[in-house]
């Protein structure tokens, strides 16, 4: 079984971890293992607008022909092989019931919708796919992010100088709320041992443009996985980081590049060989006359895109999983 999270011997520090009695969050490897029925793996996915999720699902005929929104990827002859999973035979959108997830209050089992507003996805959609299907228990998403924010202010992490970022604690507030609650938002999960399993990451733009806040992206993100582990009495807990890659492999300006490497280079911290994952992203760009939007910053709005990063990031943490 992938079990990557021990039980703290000291229990009373975990006050705001603890659930009802039966409903136990585990941080740590635990002698007595819950059995497969009783568990559900939980993941965070953080970041900013991008992992908010920009991606069209319904095509819009003004917008380049639809070209690059989820319906055309599942209707055009040359993609819709590959994404003819997400719709059933009616041509709903399938629902994953054994896939959850809980985005700043919306929630629900996984399907197109949960990016900025119900016509959007983010990286959501192709992560949950990917790990619902390597796992035979439920899974559960829990999605915290907001536009238009830097690591290096806004998610500011305490182990840094300065003020603490404001989204650096709601970002926890919100995670310890979820698993405390878990059974009341989701009550066909109650009675089961949640397992805090990984967090994928997908932020850059707010430090990209700004020189000081690019300059001490690679520290800032190296103690932001520190604190994050620390804060949730996690110390090992699998991290993937998604490339700020939104321009693809024609990108040449020298911040983007920048920030592109420090992130990279923070993955390769000693202490975090084995344990962190670092995700190219550029050649998943689409180019605008192939997408919704010429919004390079959003990816051109491409769903294959998003669903794509999505996809990619949850095989690199299934991948340091397997390494525990």
């Amino acid at each position: 079984m992938l079990q990557t999270n021990p039980l703290y011997k000291a229990l009373p520090m975990l006050h705001d971890f603890l659930f009802p009695i039966t409903l136990l969050l585990i941080l740590t490897f635990t002698s007595t293992k819950a059995r497969a029925s009783e568990v559900v793996h939980v993941f965070i996915l953080a970041g900013q607008s991008n992992m908010v999720g920009a991606g069209e699902v319904e095509s819009n005929p003004s917008r380049n022909g639809g070209k690059g929104s989820l319906q055309w990827l599942t209707e055009n002859s040359s993609t819709k092989d590959s994404y003819s999973h997400l719709r059933t035979n009616t041509g709903d959108w399938v629902q994953r019931d054994d896939v959850l997830i809980w985005f700043l209050g919306r929630k629900g089992p996984l399907e197109p919708g949960y990016g900025s507003n119900p016509n959007k996805i983010g990286p959501e959609l192709g992560f949950g796919w990917t790990i619902g299907d390597a796992f035979e228990e439920p899974v559960l998403l829990i999605k915290i992010a907001w536009g238009g924010k830097s690591l290096a202010e806004d998610f500011r992490p305490p182990s840094l100088d300065g003020e603490t970022g404001l989204y650096y604690t709601k970002l926890l507030e919100h995670t310890k709320k979820v698993l405390r609650q878990a059974d009341q938002f989701f009550p066909q999960l109650k009675g089961r041992t949640f397992l805090l399993e990984g967090f994928g990451w997908h932020q850059g733009w707010n430090d990209r443009i700004n020189q000081s806040f690019n300059d001490s992206y690679e520290h800032n993100m190296i103690q932001f996985i520190k604190d994050i582990r620390q804060d949730l009495k996690a110390p090992s807990l699998p991290f993937v980081i998604a490339e700020t890659g939104m321009s693809g492999l024609e990108e040449q300006h020298p911040r983007a590049l920048s920030l592109m490497n420090a992130q990279k280079a923070a993955t390769n911290h000693p202490e975090f060989n084995g344990n962190v994952a670092f995700v190219p992203t550029r050649d998943l760009y689409r180019p605008a006359e192939d997408s919704p939007s010429h919004q390079a910053y959003h990816w051109n709005n491409n769903a294959e895109t998003y669903y794509l990063l999505g996809k990619h990031m949850g095989e690199a943490m299934l991948e340091l999983l397997k390494s525990k």
